[in-house]
């Protein structure tokens, strides 16, 4: 295992039986909480992703925001929040996706995206990869091309990469099991 990736890996905490009873949540608060990592990690996103041309980042809400918009800064391009519904205020385009007991849906304002527009999207942890496949599918909607999908960390056995096939998908760190 690559040297920050393990770095990454013990930085963040597992908290068994969260949100309920046998799931082990992959909490990032602890790397956040250490500035020297969290930089460090901005800087491998921005290694990997600079050469690309890219035009915006869409950042999955919450956390996405926190790895996303420091990276737009870094790289010196517009920002755009990919929101929980009913959060944004102007026209609006929506993007529905399965969870385990039911529906949710992610929206994006109309005008965030511009025809041909190059978009990173950008969350902290890839899971099940619904919320980055409507994400995805968002900006196509809008008439961006979705250039690649960057995550801190992956949990790799419930298969959310498998959910993005055909698409540029790169996390620091992957858990296994």
């Amino acid at each position: 295992m690559p040297s920050l990736e393990r770095e990454v890996r013990g930085a963040i905490r597992n908290v068994p039986d969260f949100p309920r009873k046998g799931v082990g949540f992959k909490d990032l608060t602890t790397l956040w909480k250490d500035g020297k990592l969290t930089r460090t990690v901005e800087d491998e996103l921005e290694r990997r992703w600079r050469r690309k041309k890219l035009d915006k980042i869409v950042g999955i809400e919450a956390r996405g925001f926190i790895v996303g918009a420091p990276l737009a800064d870094r790289l010196g391009i517009g920002f755009v929040p990919a929101r929980k519904r009913g959060k944004l205020p102007a026209p609006r385009v929506a993007q529905s996706y399965e969870l385990e007991y039911g529906k949710e849906s992610l929206e994006m304002h109309r005008d965030a995206i511009s025809k041909g527009d190059r978009v990173l999207i950008v969350d902290d942890l890839l899971a099940t990869g619904g919320t980055a496949r409507a994400s995805a599918r968002l900006v196509e909607k809008l008439g961006g091309e979705v250039v690649g999908l960057a995550f801190v960390a992956e949990l790799s056995a419930l298969g959310g990469r498998r959910k993005l096939r055909g698409y540029d998908v790169h996390s620091i760190a992957r858990y296994e099991g």
